[in-house]
């Protein structure tokens, strides 16, 4: 992955790979990391079904490498991220 991309392939633990629309990013200065919220292409937006927001830290690789998703360790990290997704989906409802 790296910065500025609109999609990603996540593969998730089955193997199986996913393209997923990056919905944003942002870096934390307090955990010291870059967070990337994405959801998997294919869920209809028009469809009643919400959904499904990942996350993950994102490290980014050396010049030329792509980055890596790990996945999110603790509450802080969740309750910092769902703070961020909350404050996103308000401004996107406000244009």
């Amino acid at each position: 992955m790296e910065h500025g991309e609109k999609q990603i392939t996540v593969v998730d633990e089955q193997g199986n790979e996913q393209l997923c629309e990056v919905l944003f990013t942002f870096e934390s200065d307090k955990f010291n990391k870059s967070y990337v919220l994405y959801y998997p292409l294919g869920a209809d937006e028009d469809d009643e079904e919400e959904i499904e927001i990942h996350a993950s830290a994102f490290l980014p690789g050396n010049e030329g490498e792509e980055g890596e998703l790990q996945p999110i360790e603790t509450e802080d990290e969740w309750d910092m991220i769902e703070e961020m997704l909350n404050t996103f989906l308000e401004d996107e409802e406000m244009e």
